[in-house]
C-alpha cells in the first residue's frame, strides 16, 4: 500500500470524526451525507482518486499485488527504482531509447522481420495504459497453452532498432522505457500474442496464458469499473451477472481497450468485447483453445473451474469493498455469501464443456517457486474441502503454486482483503511531518487473526466483518491516547515517542500464534514454515492425509523470519466450517447447478442407500409397502376419527359447524390509513415543491399499475387485495359490475409478456395528461439487476433486469403525470449512495409505540422477526425461534460421510426422511419414532390429528422451505409417496408451491374448503395461500426467494430447515423469517394487574405464579412449552390461558407413553396470547367469536392439572425410556421422565372432551413456530454490544457492497430513518445494480423527483396501505378540482316590499331605463352574511315587532354558514396553487418572461377629507404596461388608460377590476385568465403597503396598487374608498388626455369592477318563457365565463345612467320567485360594476371595516342615483378560512398574555384607568354596537315597529334593533318618516348638512335614546349645542364615554341622553 495521501489531515481526533460524520449525516438538511473520509481529508480527493489508480493496470492483479507488497506500507514507492537511463537517449513512452516507434497502432501494418523460434508479444507500459509495444521474444521463454513449461530467465530483441541479445528482461525493460517502479517481470508486462488478421494487420491477439493468471484476471478485484463483471450465460444465472464491482473513487482511466465490460453505457467499447463468450473480461478464442487443449490435460473435466483471482486490488481510495458478491462483502464474509465463490468465476470460466462435473472450487496459479502439490484423495480423508485464506504473501506478491488434485481446494482472497481494509483505516491519520499514528501492524493482524479464531465455538463459522470490527477496535484503542497528544501539541519536528507497549516483531510473532492457539485444544494449528508459504502449505496437505488435523478447525501458516515482511494464510479444515465456506462462495445460479447436477447423476443415490440401512426392517419402502398390504380395506384404528366426528355439532341443514372459522370482512386498520396519509402528504409536498414537479392541480383523476414478481400467488394475492378493496370504483376507473379480467388491466406480473402490457400503460399516460398515474412497484427489492446485464443476456433470460428496462425507462422518468411508489419490506439495496429515492420521499412504517404510548390502537398486534428473536429472550417458554439439534447432528454426521455431496441436499434428504419416519409413527409404525427428530414428530402429530379435534375438520398449515426447486420436486414426490402408502390422502394435503404456477389442490380437499368458505361455484378453485385457511397441508414452498406470497392464519410450524445457509445478508435473511410474521390478537382479558407495561421480571412474575406445578409439567412435556409473547406486555400472559399455554405435544416427548398413535395432539391446547389475524391484508376468519369452551372450563382446569398435556394412552405402554431432547439454549436441556404421565393421567382423562376444540381458535391466539438451521439461528439471537441483532449489521444485500470497512456499526436505537441514512452513506451498488450508474455521490439532482419509497415489516398490510392511498389521493384530487362553496338562501325574503310595480319584461336581457326608474329601492338587506345586521325600514308595516334574529356569538358567524361542495368549471378563479400550461404566462411564470420585473410608480393626487395629498403607489409588470400613460421624457406614470363607451370589441374587458385583499396572498383567487376565458383585461390587486412584498412574491405578473402606510390597520373601507376616488381622478386625467385627441368626455368609459378576492365562478339563468301566460316560465342555471357576463353588463342601454350595477349571490336554494324578475332595484355585494362619473360625490366611508358596502349603497340611492341588480347573473363565493376580515384581533395594549377580550370591554368611561386595546377606534366602535347597542337603546330592542334614526350612516346595532336611514343632503330621496316614533338617534360623525331644524322633523318616543359619536370630546360638546340637543334630550355627565383606545390612537367619544 505504498502510496501516500494528498491530503492533509484535519486535526481532529480520529473516533470524533467517525461519530460527528454519523451524527451529521443523521441531521444533515444536504440530502447525501459526506462520507468520514471527506471530512477526514482537507480535500485532495480528487487527485487522490488520480493518483492512486495510476499504477494500477487492471488486467492482471500480480502487478498491484506487486506495487503494495513491499515490505512495509510506509517504504519509499520506487524502492525498486532502477538506473537512470544513459544520456542522450530517448525516453519518450512508447519508443526505445533508439527512438523508434514500438506502439502496435504504428507498426500493425509495418513487416516486421521475426527470427526463427520467436513470437511477437505485446507488452503492457504503465505510462501508456492503451497501447501495446510490440516485442520479439524467445518462445522458450513464454509459457505454453496450460501456463507451463516456460523456461525461466528471457531473451528477447527490439522490433524498433532492431538490437538483439536482450538477456534480462530488466535490461530490456529500460530499453523500451516501460519505466517501472518496481521489479520489472516478464509475467507482468508481457502479456499477449500478437497474431496477423485476415487483411495482413499486426493485432492484439489472445492472453499469455502465464500459469493460469488470466483466470486471476480481476474477477473481482473490485477496483476498476471493468474487471470481468459479466460471466458467461451457460454457467451461471442472470443473478451473477456481475461477480465484482468498482468502488468509490476507482481510477477513471482503466489500462484495458477493449475489455472492459461495464455497463454500455460508461463504456463504448463493451461491444467490442462481445464475442462467443464474454469470459472474464478476456477474449474468447483463445480461451475456448485453452479448454480444449486442458481438457486432457486435467483429472476431470470440470478442474477448469479451480483458477482463481488471487486477490483484491490494493490501489484503492476510501476502504475497497470486499470483492464479488459472495462473502468477500464484508457483509458476511466467510461465513457466507452465496454469489461469486472465492471471488472468482469458478465455473464461469468455464464454457458448457465444463458443467460435467462440479464447479465450486476455485484456484489461484502464479509462477513462483515450487509448486505445492494437492494431495489425490484429500477430499476422502478430510471429509471437506479445505479453504484456503491468503493472507499475506512475499514481497512480489505472489502466493504459492497449487497442482494436482485442484478439485478438492477452495481459495479465497477475503483475508487478504480484510487486512488490506484494515490497513488503510490509518490513511486518515497520515500527517505531514510527523508518524503518530502507524496502521494496525501486520503482525499484529495475524495475531488478533488467531485470536479470533481461537475463541470461535466448534459450531461457528468466522466472519470476515468480525474480524474488520475486531482490527478497527484494536486499532482505535492502541493509538487513541496517542492521536489526542498528537493533537494536542504544537507540531514538532520530531513525533512523541511511541507507546510503552512494544510491537509485535515478525521474529516474535510465529511464537505468539503458537501460545495463543496453545489453549483451544489444537482447534487451531500453527505451522511456522523458513522459506515460503508452500512449505507450510505441503505440510498442512501431509498432515491432514496423515489424519493428524482431525480435531483442528483452523491452520495458520506463518513464514516470518527472513526479511522484515511476513507471509501468511488460513486455511479451514474443519469439516463444518469449510463446507459452509465453501458452499458459500457459490453463486446461486452454480448452487442450483451443483443440486441439480448432482440429482441427475444419481450421486445422491449413495444417500438413500445409506438410510435404508438404518430402519430397523430394512428399507423403509419395504416398511411402507408391507404397512399398505395388511392396512388396505380398513385404515388403522388410530386415525379412525374422521374429519367429521359423529358427535360434532350440526347446524340446521344438518352440517358441521364450527365457529373458529368466520371470514373476516376487508377493513382498512388505523396503521394503513397513517400510511396512507403519510403517503397522500409527501406527494403533496412534491407537489408544493418550488420544483413544479408534480402539477396536482392538473390532474382530474387517478389511475394505476402495480408491478409485482413473477409469481402466479402473488398476483392472484394482489388481484383479489384489488377487488376487495373497492379502490377501482372509487377511483372510476371500473363500473359496478366488474370482471376478473377487467381488474386483471391494472396488475402486472413481471415476466416475459410484461412489456407489452407495460407498453399500453405508458401509452396511457401520453394520451391522458389530466390523469395521475401511480405506478407501484410492490416487492421492490426483487430483480434489481441492471439493463446493461440484459443487453448481454437477452437470449437466455429475457427477464433479466427487466424491472429497470421498465421503471426507470425515459418515458417514466419523464412524464410529468406518473409517481413511482416503490413498496417493499427490505428497502436497503434501494438506499446507496446512488439511489434515484430522495430520502425525503422515504415513508417508513410507523411504529406502534412512542414514549410508551399506543398510537395506533388495534385489536391485533403485528408478530414480526423482533417479536420473534424476544420470544427467544424471555427465557420462561420455548421459544418460538428454534432449531433441531438432532436435525444438524445428522445433517453434520452425514456432511463428513458425503464430503462430495452438497449440504442443500443432504439436508432435504434428512429432513424429508425425518417427515416420512414421523408420518410412518403417528399412523402406528411406532419403531419409526426412533429415526426422526423430536420437532419433526411434533409438527407431523399436530399437522394429522388437528383435523379430529375440530367438528368441521380444520387443521392446520406446515411450511415447508425448500429453495432449490429440484429438490422441491424431490420433497414432494417422496412425501406424496409416503402419504399414499400410509392412506393419509384425505387426511392432510401436500401442495408444491412453486412461483411460476398456480396452486394444485385435489378435490376431496376443494370441497372441503368450498363447503368452509361458502363458496358456490363449482369451477372455484384456491389460486392464493390465504385461500387455503384451516386446510390441513405440507405447503412445499420452492423459489430462490419469497416474492410476497401471504400465509393463511392457519399456519402453524413455519420450517425453514433447509434455507440456505448463504443467506446470510441482511434481505435474504429477513425475507425468510418473514413468512412466519404475524397478526396476533391484542384482547387477551386481564385477570390481575391493570393493563401496564411490566418490566421483564414482572412478565416472568406473571407466567410463573399461574401454574405452581410448573416443574411437574416440565417433566411430562418438553416439545413445546408455554408460548413466549413480548415480555413487555402483561395481558400477553393471561392468567387463564396462559398457565398451561401448551406445554407439549403430549406425544412428542413424553417417552413412549404418550408417542401413541391415538393421543391427540393437545400441544396447542390453551396458548398463552390469543393470537390471530390475516398476514397482509387477509381476509381472515375473526378473531372474537371463539367457542365458549375455549374460555370456560378448561382454562379454570389448567391452572390446576398441569398433567393435563399429556395423556393416557389407550392402547399398552411401551417401554419408558428416557427420551434426551436438546432444546434451544433458552431453556435448559429438559429430560422427559415416563413417571409423570401416570400420575396425572386420570385428571387428563376425565377432560378430554372440553378440550376437544378446533385448531383455527388456538391459531388466532400465537404466531407460528419456525425452525431455523443452527447456522441462522446462531445469526439472527446473537447480538452485538450495542444490542442489535448481529443479522442487522450483515451486508444489506446480494446487490450492494460497503463503501468502507471502516464504518461505524449500526445501532439499536437508530430508527428506519436513520438506518437508511446510514446505508445511503455506507453502501455502493454493485454494476450489475440498477442504480450503479445514476450520479456522482452526494449530488441531489441524481434524485427522482416523483418516486417514493414505502417500507415496512412483511405481511403487516402495505398492500392495504397503497390502496387506500390511491383512495384517498384520487379523493384529494376531486376535492382539488372543488370549492366550498356559500349556499346560503336569501334572508328577508318575507319582508320584500310588496310593490305595485314589478319589472314584468321577463325575457328583457338588459334593464330598460324608463321602466327600471319606476321600480321601488328595496331596502332589505338580504345578502345572508348580513343576517346579523340591523334590519333598515322602509315602511312601518313591513315588520311585525316580535320578528327579529336571535344574536349569536361572533365566533360563531364564520362557522355556522352554509356551504355547498362544487366541481370547478373551466371558468373559475384560481388561487396560487394552481398551475397549468396555459395560464403559466399569465401568473409570469412563463420562461420567457423575467420572472419579477416590474417597476414601482408613484402616483399622487389631493383630497380634501384627507385633508393632504394622497399617495398611492403602482407595481406594474413589463407585460401590463400597455395599460398605463408615461410621460414621454421622465416616464412618469400619468394614468391608467381607459376605453370609449361606444367601443363594442368582444375581444377585452372594458372595465377595469380592483380587487381589495388583505392575509390571502396565497388562497386569494386572483387568477381570472380561466374565468375571463382568456379576454385580455385589466386587473390590479390593492394590498396594504406591509403586505406589497409578499403578494408581490407570489402574483409576480399582477398589478399592485399599494395603500398608504396610514392605511396598514384600516378596514375595507379605506380600500373602497381609494379605488373609487383614483379611479375617479384617473378617469378625469383621461378625458383630458382623449380631449385632446378629440374624444367627448362623455365618451370616455366610467365603469370600474370592484371584486371581492373569494369570487370562484359566475352563472347565468337561462329563461324559457312558455305557456301562454307570460308570467310562466321555466329556468335553468349554468356556468359561464367573467368575460361573458362583462361584456353582457357592459353592452346594456344607457348604461351609463345607472350608478351601480351587481348580482345575486348563487343559491342552490334559489326559488323561481328570485329569478323571476330579471333586475331588481336593491342592494348589490361582493362583486360591483360602479359609475365612478355619477357617484362623484358619493364616498365610501374609508374608516369602515363592516357593513360599508350597505351603508354605500343607502348614500347611492339616497342620492337618487340607480342601483340595479341582474338577477339572471349570480356569483358564487368561495370559503376562504384565512385573512380577510378575520385578520383582525382585537388585543390588549399592555400585557403580552392572550386574555380573550370580551366585545363589552371595547368602551369605557373617559378618563378612566381601563385597559386600553390595540386595535382601531372605529373597528371597536363597530364590534361593540353589533353585540352591545342595546346599552344604548333600550327601547328598540327588538321593537322592530320603533326603530332607530340614523342619519347619514349605516351601523348595524345587531339583528334585534332596527334602523331607519335618513340623509341630510338636499335633495336627497329618504322614505316618508312622518307615521314613525323612533326608539332612538343615531349621530355619528354627522357634518354640517346636519341642523337643530333637520332633526325637529322627527318624531320620538318618550325615554328613547340619543348616542351621538364624535371624534373627540370638545367636537362632542359642539355638535350638542350646535344641535340644540339639550332642548329635547337629558344628558348626564356619567353618560360620556370613549373606546378603549389610548389618546395617541385617536379614540372615538360618545354621549347618550334620554328623550324628555
Amino acid at each position: 500500500m505504498g502510496n501516500s495521501y494528498a491530503g492533509q489531515l484535519k486535526t481532529t481526533r480520529f473516533e470524533e470524526v467517525l461519530h460527528n460524520s454519523i451524527e451529521a449525516s443523521l441531521r444533515s438538511s444536504s440530502l447525501v451525507p459526506r462520507p468520514v473520509f471527506s471530512q477526514l481529508y482537507l480535500e485532495a480527493e480528487q487527485q487522490l482518486s488520480a493518483l492512486e489508480g495510476r499504477g494500477c493496470a487492471v488486467d492482471n492483479e500480480d502487478e498491484e499485488e506487486e506495487g503494495e507488497g513491499g515490505p512495509e506500507p510506509t517504504c519509499p514507492p520506487n524502492a525498486c527504482q532502477v538506473h537512470p537511463p544513459p544520456e542522450g537517449c530517448c525516453t519518450v513512452d512508447g519508443f526505445c531509447q533508439a527512438g523508434k516507434d514500438l506502439r502496435l497502432v504504428s507498426l500493425s501494418s509495418e513487416p516486421i522481420d521475426v527470427p526463427a523460434g520467436f513470437l511477437l508479444v505485446g507488452a503492457k507500459s504503465p505510462s501508456l495504459p492503451d497501447h501495446l509495444l510490440v516485442c520479439a521474444v524467445d518462445k522458450r521463454f513464454l509459457p505454453d497453452d496450460n501456463g507451463h513449461n516456460a523456461l525461466l530467465g528471457f531473451s528477447g530483441n527490439c522490433v524498433g532498432c532492431g538490437k538483439k541479445g536482450f538477456c534480462y528482461f530488466t535490461e530490456f525493460s529500460n530499453h523500451i522505457n516501460l519505466k517501472l517502479t518496481t521489479q520489472p517481470k516478464k509475467q507482468k508486462h508481457l502479456k499477449y500474442y500478437l497474431v496477423r488478421n485476415a487483411q495482413g494487420a499486426l493485432t492484439k491477439g489472445p492472453l499469455i496464458c502465464w500459469k493460469g493468471s488470466e483466470f486471476r484476471s480481476r474477477q473481482t478485484s473490485a477496483n476498476t469499473c471493468s474487471g470481468s463483471l459479466f460471466l458467461p450465460s451457460e454457467s451461471s444465472g442472470p443473478l451473477a451477472a456481475f461477480s465484482s464491482e468498482p468502488v468509490p473513487g476507482a481510477t477513471p482511466s482503466i489500462p484495458m481497450g477493449a475489455q472492459q465490460a461495464g455497463p454500455a453505457s460508461e463504456h463504448p467499447s463493451l461491444a467490442a468485447a462481445v464475442g462467443p463468450a464474454v469470459l472474464n473480461g478476456k477474449d474468447s478464442p483463445k480461451h475456448q483453445q485453452l479448454v480444449k487443449n486442458d481438457l486432457s490435460a486435467m483429472p476431470r473435466p470440470s478442474a477448469l473451474g479451480i483458477l482463481s483471482n488471487s486477490g483484491p486490488p490494493k490501489k484503492r481510495h476510501k476502504g475497497w469493498s470486499p470483492e464479488s458478491p459472495s462473502a468477500a462483502d464484508a457483509g458476511y464474509s466467510q461465513g457466507g455469501g452465496n454469489r461469486a465463490k472465492c471471488e472468482s468465476a469458478g465455473m464461469s470460466c468455464v464454457p458448457q464443456v465444463g458443467l460435467v462435473g462440479p464447479a465450486s472450487v476455485t484456484f489461484p496459479a502464479v509462477a513462483s517457486g515450487e509448486p505445492v502439490s494437492v494431495p489425490d484423495n484429500l477430499l476422502q480423508i478430510c471429509k471437506a474441502k479445505p479453504v484456503i485464506f491468503k493472507g499475506k504473501y512475499d514481497s512480489h506478491g505472489n502466493f504459492p503454486y497449487l497442482c494436482g488434485n485442484l478439485n478438492d481446494v477452495v481459495v479465497s482472497p477475503l483475508l487478504y482483503t480484510c487486512y488490506q481494509n484494515s490497513q488503510s483505516i490509518s490513511r486518515a491519520y497520515e500527517q505531514c511531518g510527523a508518524s503518530a499514528v502507524q496502521p494496525i501492524s501486520e503482525e499484529m493482524q495475524l495475531l488478533l487473526t488467531v485470536y479470533y479464531l481461537v475463541q470461535l465455538a466448534a459450531d461457528q463459522v468466522p466472519l470476515m466483518e468480525d474480524l474488520e470490527q475486531i482490527f478497527l477496535r484494536s486499532w482505535r484503542e492502541s493509538h487513541l491516547t496517542e492521536i489526542r497528544q498528537y493533537q494536542q501539541a504544537p507540531p514538532q519536528p520530531c513525533p512523541p515517542a511511541p507507546s510503552a507497549a512494544a510491537p509485535v516483531t515478525s521474529a516474535q510473532l510465529p511464537w505468539l500464534a503458537g501460545l495463543a492457539a496453545s489453549s483451544c485444544n489444537d482447534s487451531v494449528h500453527v505451522i511456522e514454515c523458513t522459506y515460503s508459504l508452500a512449505e507450510g502449505l505441503s505440510e498442512m496437505f501431509r498432515l491432514l492425509i496423515e489424519g493428524k488435523l482431525a480435531k483442528t478447525n483452523y491452520v495458520v501458516i506463518v513464514r516470518a523470519c527472513r526479511s522484515p515482511a511476513i507471509d501468511s494464510c488460513v486455511a479451514v479444515t474443519g469439516k463444518y466450517q469449510a463446507r459452509i465456506l465453501s458452499e458459500s462462495l457459490l453463486t446461486p445460479a452454480e448452487y442450483q447447478k451443483e443440486v441439480s447436477y448432482e440429482l441427475v447423476t444419481g450421486k445422491v443415490d449413495s444417500l438413500g442407500a445409506f438410510f435404508s440401512t438404518l430402519c430397523p426392517e430394512g428399507d423403509i419402502d419395504t416398511l411402507l409397502d408391507k404397512f399398505h398390504q395388511e392396512n388396505q380395506g380398513h385404515i388403522p384404528s388410530s386415525l379412525t376419527a374422521s374429519s367429521v366426528p359423529k358427535s360434532a355439532s350440526l347446524d340446521v341443514g344438518g352440517a358441521p359447524v364450527c365457529t373458529s372459522y368466520n371470514l373476516e370482512p376487508h377493513h382498512i386498520r388505523p396503521f394503513q390509513l397513517a400510511v396512507a396519509q403519510k403517503l397522500l402528504s409527501h406527494v403533496c409536498s412534491i407537489a408544493d415543491s418550488s420544483t413544479q414537479n408534480l402539477d396536482l392541480g392538473s390532474f382530474e383523476k387517478v389511475d394505476f399499475l402495480i408491478c409485482i414478481p413473477p409469481s402466479e400467488v402473488t398476483y392472484q394475492q394482489t388481484l383479489f387485495h384489488v377487488w376487495h378493496s373497492g379502490v377501482l370504483l372509487e377511483l372510476g376507473l371500473e363500473k359496478e359490475h366488474m370482471t376478473k379480467q377487467r381488474v386483471e388491466q391494472y396488475v402486472l406480473k413481471l415476466d416475459a409478456e410484461a412489456q407489452t402490457k407495460f407498453k399500453s400503460f405508458l401509452q396511457n399516460s401520453f394520451q391522458n395528461p389530466h390523469t395521475l398515474f401511480v405506478l407501484i412497484h410492490d416487492h421492490a427489492h426483487w430483480d434489481l439487476v441492471s439493463s446493461a446485464v440484459h443487453n448481454l443476456y437477452a437470449q437466455s433470460d429475457p427477464a433479466v433486469g427487466l424491472v429497470d428496462r421498465l421503471l426507470n425507462c425515459r418515458e417514466v422518468k419523464e412524464a410529468p403525470n406518473i409517481v413511482t411508489l416503490h413498496v417493499t419490506s427490505f428497502p436497503y439495496a434501494l438506499q446507496t449512495q446512488h439511489t434515484l429515492i430522495s430520502p425525503y420521499n422515504e415513508i417508513h412504517w410507523p411504529a406502534s409505540y412512542s414514549n410508551g404510548v399506543d398510537l395506533y390502537p388495534e385489536n391485533k398486534k403485528y408478530f414480526g422477526l423482533s417479536e420473534f428473536i424476544e420470544s427467544t429472550l424471555s427465557g420462561h417458554s420455548l421459544p418460538l425461534l428454534r432449531y433441531d439439534s438432532s436435525f444438524e447432528a445428522m445433517v453434520t454426521a452425514l456432511g463428513k460421510r458425503f464430503p462430495r455431496l452438497h449440504s442443500a441436499v443432504i439436508r432435504t434428504f434428512v429432513l424429508v426422511q425425518h417427515y416420512a419416519a414421523a408420518m410412518m409413527a403417528v399412523s402406528g409404525l411406532s419403531q419409526m419414532k426412533d429415526y426422526t427428530s423430536v420437532e419433526t414428530l411434533e409438527i407431523t402429530q399436530n399437522l394429522i390429528n388437528a383435523p379430529k379435534q375440530c367438528p368441521c375438520g380444520h387443521g392446520l398449515m406446515v411450511l415447508l422451505r425448500v429453495p432449490c426447486l429440484p429438490l422441491a420436486a424431490v420433497a414432494y414426490e417422496r412425501l406424496a409417496h409416503v402419504r399414499a402408502r400410509l392412506a393419509l390422502e384425505e387426511h392432510f394435503e401436500i401442495i408444491l408451491g412453486n412461483p411460476s404456477s398456480g396452486i394444485t389442490v385435489g378435490k376431496h380437499f376443494v370441497k372441503q374448503l368450498k363447503m368452509w368458505q361458502k363458496i358456490e361455484a363449482a369451477e372455484w378453485r384456491p389460486q392464493t395461500y390465504l385461500e387455503l385457511e384451516g386446510l390441513p397441508c405440507i405447503l412445499i414452498f420452492s423459489g430462490t426467494d419469497p416474492h410476497g406470497e401471504s400465509l393463511p392464519r392457519s399456519l402453524r410450524y413455519c420450517d425453514l430447515r433447509l434455507i440456505n445457509s448463504s443467506c446470510l445478508v441482511r434481505t435474504a435473511l429477513e425475507q425468510e423469517l418473514g413468512l412466519a410474521a404475524y397478526f396476533v390478537s391484542n384482547e387477551v382479558p386481564l385477570e390481575k394487574g391493570a393493563r401496564h407495561e411490566p418490566l421483564e421480571s414482572d412478565a416472568e412474575k406473571l407466567s410463573s405464579t399461574d401454574n405452581e406445578d410448573e416443574e411437574l409439567v416440565t417433566e411430562g412435556s418438553t416439545s413445546e412449552k408455554r408460548s413466549p409473547v413480548k415480555r413487555e406486555r402483561s395481558r400477553s400472559h393471561d392468567s387463564a390461558s396462559s398457565s398451561l399455554s401448551s406445554k407439549a405435544s403430549s406425544s412428542a416427548l413424553c417417552g413412549e407413553s404418550s408417542a401413541q398413535p391415538g393421543a391427540p395432539s393437545q400441544g396447542e391446547r390453551a396458548r398463552s396470547p390469543q393470537l390471530c389475524g390475516p398476514l397482509e391484508e387477509a381476509r381472515a376468519p375473526g378473531e372474537r367469536q371463539r367457542p365458549q369452551a375455549s374460555r370456560g372450563p378448561p382454562s379454570v382446569i389448567s391452572r390446576h392439572s398441569p398433567g393435563l398435556a399429556s395423556q393416557p394412552d389407550p392402547g399398552p405402554r411401551a417401554s419408558q425410556k428416557s427420551v434426551q431432547v436438546s432444546v434451544t439454549p433458552s431453556s435448559s436441556q429438559l429430560s422427559s421422565s415416563g413417571s409423570s404421565p401416570s400420575s396425572v393421567a386420570p385428571v387428563a382423562g376425565a377432560l378430554i372432551p372440553q378440550a376437544s376444540q378446533c385448531s383455527m381458535t388456538k391459531a388466532c391466539r400465537q404466531p407460528p413456530v419456525v425452525f431455523l438451521p443452527k447456522l441462522v439461528y446462531d445469526m439472527v439471537t446473537a447480538t452485538d454490544s450495542s444490542g442489535l441483532p448481529k443479522a442487522a449489521s450483515l451486508l444489506p444485500s446480494h446487490s450492494v457492497v460497503w463503501a468502507s470497512s471502516f464504518r461505524p456499526l449500526l445501532s439499536k436505537t437508530m430508527t428506519s430513518t436513520e438506518q437508511s441514512l446510514y446505508y445511503r452513506q455506507w453502501t455502493v451498488p454493485r454494476p450489475s445494480h440498477m442504480d450503479y450508474g445514476n450520479r456522482a455521490e452526494g449530488r441531489v439532482d441524481g434524485f427522482h423527483p416523483r418516486r417514493l419509497l414505502l417500507s415496512g415489516p412483511p405481511q403487516i398490510g402495505k398492500t392495504g396501505a397503497y390502496l387506500q392511498f390511491l383512495s384517498i389521493l384520487s379523493r384529494m384530487l376531486i376535492r382539488l378540482t372543488e370549492v366550498d362553496v356559500y349556499d346560503e338562501e336569501e334572508i328577508n325574503i318575507h319582508l320584500r316590499e310588496e310593490s305595485d310595480w314589478h319589472y314584468l319584461q321577463l325575457s328583457d336581457p338588459w334593464p330598460d331605463l324608463e321602466l327600471f326608474k319606476k321600480l321601488p329601492f328595496d331596502y332589505i338587506i338580504h345578502d345572508p352574511k348580513y343576517e346579523d345586521a340591523s334590519l333598515i325600514c322602509s315602511h312601518l308595516r313591513s315588520i311585525k315587532s316580535e320578528d327579529g334574529g336571535v344574536s349569536r356569538k361572533p365566533e360563531e358567524l364564520h362557522a355556522r354558514r352554509q356551504t355547498a361542495r362544487m366541481r370547478l368549471s373551466k371558468y373559475a378563479a384560481y388561487n396560487t396553487y394552481h398551475h397549468c400550461e396555459q395560464c403559466h404566462q399569465y401568473l409570469g411564470f412563463h420562461p420567457r418572461c423575467q420572472l419579477y420585473e416590474s417597476t414601482l410608480h408613484a402616483f399622487a393626487f389631493s383630497y380634501s377629507v384627507l385633508g393632504e395629498e394622497v399617495r398611492l403607489h403602482f407595481i406594474i409588470p413589463k407585460s401590463k404596461e400597455h395599460h398605463f400613460v408615461f410621460s414621454q421624457p421622465g416616464g412618469q406614470l400619468e394614468s391608467m388608460r381607459l376605453p370609449l363607451v361606444t367601443d363594442k370589441s368582444h375581444e377585452y374587458i372594458k372595465s377595469p377590476t380592483f380587487t381589495p385583499t388583505t392575509g390571502r396572498h396565497e388562497h386569494g383567487l386572483f387568477n381570472l385568465f380561466h374565468a375571463m376565458d382568456g379576454a385580455s383585461h385589466l386587473h390590479v390587486l390593492v394590498v396594504k403597503e406591509y403586505e406589497m412584498a409578499i403578494y408581490k412574491k407570489y402574483w409576480p405578473n399582477h398589478i399592485m396598487l399599494v395603500l398608504p402606510s396610514i392605511f396598514n390597520s384600516a378596514g375595507v373601507g379605506a380600500a373602497h374608498f381609494l379605488i373609487k376616488e383614483l379611479s375617479y381622478h384617473n378617469l378625469e386625467l383621461e378625458r383630458n388626455r382623449q380631449e385632446e385627441l378629440g374624444i367627448k368626455p362623455q365618451d370616455i368609459w366610467p365603469f370600474i369592477v370592484i371584486s371581492d378576492d373569494s369570487c370562484v365562478m359566475w352563472n347565468v339563468v337561462d329563461i324559457d318563457c312558455g305557456g301562454e301566460r307570460s308570467r310562466e316560465f321555466s329556468w335553468s342555471e349554468r356556468n359561464v365565463s367573467l368575460k361573458h357576463v362583462m361584456q353582457h353588463i357592459e353592452a346594456s342601454p344607457n348604461i351609463t345612467h345607472y350608478a351601480l350595477i351587481g348580482m345575486r349571490k348563487w343559491s342552490s336554494k334559489t326559488g323561481s320567485g328570485e329569478v323571476r324578475e330579471p333586475f331588481s332595484r336593491c342592494h348589490v355585494h361582493d362583486f360591483i360594476v360602479l359609475n365612478v362619473d355619477l357617484t362623484q360625490n358619493v364616498q365610501y366611508n374609508q374608516n369602515r371595516f363592516m357593513c360599508d358596502d350597505v351603508d354605500f349603497n343607502l348614500r347611492v340611492h339616497s342620492a337618487g342615483l340607480l342601483l340595479c341588480r341582474f338577477n339572471r347573473f349570480s356569483v358564487m363565493k368561495k370559503q376562504i378560512a384565512v385573512g380577510g376580515h378575520r385578520s383582525f384581533h382585537i388585543t390588549s395594549k399592555v400585557s403580552d398574555n392572550p386574555v380573550a377580550i370580551v366585545p363589552a370591554q371595547y368602551i369605557c368611561a373617559p378618563d378612566s384607568k381601563h385597559t386600553f386595546l390595540a386595535a382601531p377606534a372605529q373597528l371597536l366602535l363597530e364590534k361593540f354596537l353589533q353585540h352591545h347597542s342595546h346599552r344604548f337603546f333600550p327601547l328598540s330592542l327588538k321593537n322592530h315597529s320603533h326603530p332607530v334614526l340614523s342619519v347619514d350612516c349605516y351601523l348595524n346595532l345587531g339583528s334585534q334593533i332596527s334602523v331607519c336611514y335618513v340623509s341630510s343632503r338636499p335633495h336627497s330621496q329618504n322614505i316618508s318618516c312622518s307615521d314613525f316614533a323612533f326608539s332612538g338617534l343615531l349621530l355619528y360623525l354627522c357634518d354640517s348638512f346636519v341642523g337643530a331644524s333637520f332633526l325637529k322633523k322627527f318624531h320620538f318616543l318618550k325615554g328613547a335614546t340619543l348616542c351621538v359619536i364624535c371624534q373627540d370630546r370638545n367636537s362632542l360638546r359642539q355638535t350638542v349645542v350646535r344641535l340644540e340637543l339639550e332642548d329635547e334630550w337629558q344628558f348626564r355627565l356619567r353618560d360620556e364615554f370613549q373606546t378603549a383606545n389610548a389618546k395617541e390612537d385617536r379614540p372615538l367619544f360618545f354621549l347618550t341622553g334620554r328623550h324628555i
